[in-house]
């Protein structure tokens, strides 16, 4: 007969194991790829149908390769494990670090493999303003919407830095022992069109 503490421990891992399933069975795509857009179409209420393509789009919005970039605070983060950079650096006036430590001194136009370290021309983090570390996805969504929070981008303009920006696709090849986002960024870029297309709606 099963103690007291081993039934609440069954009861509470039958319960996640329900709510695991049933975030996979909502956008038929485990959390390391991406359900299309045309794979939502069977939800027939349009603001249902919107939440979910976000919710979908939010799994590179809140994967480590988006987020480390867009920290609550002056220093970026790092890995899969989201460490604060080393060696220390901070965001600086410009978002391209202090005067003597610009990010572009390490991260230079291209990735440097064999010291796995990425690289872009535009290499910098993102605004305050902009910041998701901490957030959850409906918050995200609400801040990508508001010009004031999403660097005074038009919702169209959301969809191609996500989907087209080449700073933006590192996310998707990051080399090293770095897990890319999930699917593709032509895909994620798809995704948010038809959340705007959709009305833009927000999961709750």
């Amino acid at each position: 007969m099963k103690s007291k503490r081993q039934i609440t421990i069954l009861l509470a891992l039958t319960a996640l194991q329900a709510m695991l399933i049933s975030t996979h069975a909502a956008s038929g795509a485990p959390a390391d790829t991406l359900a299309t857009p045309e794979s939502f179409a069977e939800i027939a209420d349009t603001a249902a149908r919107s939440a979910a393509l976000f919710t979908e789009a939010g799994k590179v919005l809140a994967h480590p390769r988006c987020v480390n970039c867009h920290p609550a605070g002056d220093r970026p983060r790092q890995g899969d494990v989201q460490r604060l950079h080393q060696p220390p650096v901070a965001r600086g006036e410009d978002g391209f670090g202090l005067p003597a430590m610009r990010c572009q001194i390490c991260h230079q136009t291209a990735k440097f493999e064999p010291a796995g370290v990425p690289g872009n021309p535009a290499w910098h983090l993102a605004p305050h303003e902009m910041a998701w570390e901490g957030k959850t996805l409906a918050q995200i969504c609400e801040q990508i919407k508001d010009p004031a929070r999403n660097g005074g981008r038009s919702l169209e303009d959301i969809v191609h830095h996500v989907g087209g920006d080449p700073l933006v696709g590192w996310a998707w090849a990051p080399g090293g022992d770095r897990t890319p986002a999930p699917g593709t960024q032509a895909l994620a870029g798809a995704l948010l069109d038809a959340w705007v297309k959709t009305g833009a709606a927000c999961p709750n």
